[in-house]
């Protein structure tokens, strides 16, 4: 009888073990509708990272998630003041001494996996997350087959500001008359192209065209890009352009990082396009006379194109744990946080804008001029994957070489010109240089930036590059052959550094720039140039 008796309480002991692991191992992020269980019951001392102007609506958001969850998780949290901009770069710093939540812009994304800053959603909290979010943010968050964090917000796009008083609303749909009705009122269309590629895409996309990057991450976690599948050198390829020639063939088109600045209707613009966060600066300028819409179509050989655009996200993550109990209740409350009512909340209080698919559809989400025209231009939007550091330079030469072409011919040699600088991307060898910027020196992991240099047809390699304002504004040109990576950062050694061709004034063999600003790089073989912009 006792030996019995014994034997049942170890196989119930097993079984516990077994479900704890379970929930913990397999789906460390089950959520709460799927589990009444107490294996995660306790208290937690916590660390959550967010934007200085939500920490005091996310201390009352933890508080109801200790008061309502039925698992009896309760966390103690340290709610700091940590921008999105600036949670990855202190995260990759020192990822122990990290926020155990922590939430973060979309660009941030990959070098947190390559870090191993982010724990894996399990299986079914990657499926309830995929199937109540916009599926763009939950491309933003995946890795491969993967989900690594939690969709935030759904408002980092672009679409149309317009001048009433200057532009009819029967014509806010066509690329053309809008043109025309500029040119009639001597009233800028500011539309950065030849600055970014980022609101250049939108007439690719336009189109139907992809830029779709693949990536592989190695055993010790480091991504890489493996392959890019890229139609902008194509048949509609070749129309996309045509109807970017007709915008910046045009006097009255305003280019440049200024355009996308609500500024810009102060400096004689009728239309801008830009994003929700220019919102109040334009509605101060223009008052009634504001018209805000999603972007236009153009039209080609008669069929009409509505332009596409980027859509971009705030995500939030969870920090890997030592401890897989107190890292299944940190997803917990992590999808509790980025949940229909926790977006709706800070919408309310401060206006960002829901990825989550039901609160988008919420009566006052909709009344929003900014978020309803971003929410109507996501419909031909394309959401914001991995992608090349070095394609954001590549692609808004494309602008320039438009511009400057007399004719179709002119037009497909831009699109061959681009597809070229891609292609050679994947076929780089040790002769090939990288551009390392080590903007608060080489001992900072989380500022050794790098970027391929692009070797036209006449062997010369160019480089246009923002360098920031930081402490050392500094860097090197060397082989990609030349690392050390023991050290977890990009240490440059010996060997093919090219920078000493500068001379010692330099220091180091090193690059140092005057100022932050837009530099343009080029290296001819025997001397390196550098031009500010």
């Amino acid at each position: 009888m006792k030996f019995t008796r014994l034997i049942s309480i170890l196989l119930i002991a097993v079984m516990l073990v077994a479900t704890l692991c379970a929930c913990n191992s397999s789906d460390p992020s089950t959520s709460a509708d799927e589990s009444k269980s107490t294996e995660l019951a306790g208290t937690y001392d916590v660390k959550v990272w967010v934007a200085e102007n939500a920490v005091n609506l996310t201390k009352t958001q933890i508080d109801n998630f200790n008061s309502t969850n039925t698992l009896g998780i309760k966390f103690n949290a340290t709610i700091q003041p940590v921008s999105e901009s600036d949670s990855a770069t202190q995260m990759i710093t020192d990822v122990e001494a990290g926020g155990d939540i922590f939430c973060f812009a979309q660009d941030q994304f990959a070098r947190l996996v390559q870090a191993g800053a982010l724990a894996k959603l399990g299986t079914a909290a990657a499926a309830t997350v995929t199937e109540a979010n916009d599926a763009g943010v939950v491309a933003a968050a995946t890795s491969g087959e993967d989900l690594y964090a939690y969709p935030l917000t759904a408002d980092n796009g672009y679409f149309m500001y317009y001048d009433k008083s200057i532009i009819p609303e029967s014509d806010v749909d066509s690329l053309e008359k809008l043109i025309e009705d500029c040119e009639k009122a001597q009233k800028y269309f500011a539309f950065e192209m030849n600055s970014s590629a980022w609101y250049l895409a939108s007439f690719f996309f336009a189109t139907g065209c992809v830029s779709e990057w693949t990536t592989e991450t190695d055993e010790d976690g480091k991504m890489q890009f493996t392959s890019v599948n890229d139609t902008f050198d194509s048949a509609n390829g070749l129309i996309s352009v045509k109807g970017m020639k007709k915008l910046v063939d045009s006097k009255f088109h305003l280019s440049g990082e200024d355009a996308s600045k609500a500024a810009a209707f102060a400096n004689n613009a009728a239309v801008v396009v830009t994003g929700t966060w220019a919102f109040s600066d334009i509605k101060e300028i223009l008052g009634d006379n504001m018209g805000v819409t999603d972007l236009p179509s153009f039209t080609v050989d008669g069929k009409e194109y509505h332009l596409g655009s980027f859509n971009g996200c705030k995500l939030m993550g969870v920090k890997p744990q030592t401890d897989a109990v107190k890292q299944a209740a940190l997803h917990q409350l992590a999808q509790y946080l980025t949940g229909e009512q926790c977006q709706l909340e800070r919408f309310n209080e401060l206006a960002w804008g829901p990825s989550n698919s039901n609160a988008q559809k919420n009566e006052a989400v909709q009344a929003n001029p900014g978020l309803a025209a971003l929410i109507k231009q996501n419909e031909f939007s394309v959401p914001q994957g991995q992608i090349h550091g070095s394609w954001w330079d590549i692609a808004k030469v494309i602008a320039d070489d438009v511009k400057a072409a007399t004719d179709e011919a002119g037009l497909q040699k831009a699109l061959d010109n681009y597809k070229a600088k891609i292609e050679e991307l994947f076929t780089l060898d040790t002769s090939a240089l990288l551009f390392v910027g080590a903007w608060n020196g080489w001992n900072n992991a989380d500022t050794a930036d790098t970027y391929y240099l692009v070797k036209g047809d006449d062997g010369v390699y160019t480089l246009t590059i923002e360098v920031p304002e930081s402490d050392y504004m500094g860097g090197r040109i060397v082989s990609p052959g030349n690392w050390d990576t023991d050290k977890g950062y990009a240490q440059v050694t010996t060997g093919k550094e090219l920078a000493k061709d500068l001379g010692e004034e330099n220091g180091d063999n090193n690059i140092v720039f005057e100022s932050a600003g837009n530099y343009t790089l080029t290296w001819n073989g025997t001397e390196i140039t550098i031009v500010k912009n």
